[in-house]
């Protein structure tokens, strides 16, 4: 009996020690300055909205207003994550997807661009091979 409660504690430490971790998710999160202004809201504003629950960094600068966006272990992707609502000024909510100008699932297109960076290494590498001349007999 000694030897089977050992063994269920060893079994019960060994599958939580190889338990795969499920990937967090980036999204970058676009906005239009002028969209922003003429709905009376703010960068700040809607970042302080997702911060509470998720890790949030946001960046202006001379170009679009930025947002990025980084939600551990989650199984949804940007269509999702437009769909959740901002509060604006006079108790107003509205879809991030109407908003924001992109949202762009990082994660997804890191994979996309990954894949692509490999077959194009292999198609180089082919073609580098095809130009090689074979010697003459």
């Amino acid at each position: 009996m000694k030897s089977l409660g050992i063994l269920t504690i060893v079994l019960f430490l060994s599958l939580s020690a190889f338990a795969g971790e499920t990937e967090s998710k980036t999204f970058l999160v676009l906005f239009k300055s002028k969209e922003l202004k003429s709905l009376n809201t703010s960068l700040k504003d809607i970042q302080s909205q997702f911060s509470s629950a998720f890790k949030v960094r946001s960046y202006a600068g001379n170009s679009e207003l930025a947002m990025i966006i980084n939600i551990p272990e989650c199984e949804f992707d940007a269509c999702f994550l437009g769909q959740f609502l901002v509060s604006l000024e006079k108790g107003e909510e509205m879809k991030l997807q109407e908003i924001a100008f992109r949202l762009v699932d990082m994660t997804a297109n890191k994979k996309f661009l990954d894949n692509y960076l490999i077959a194009f290494e292999a198609n180089q590498q082919k073609k580098k091979n095809d130009k090689r001349p074979t010697p003459a007999p």
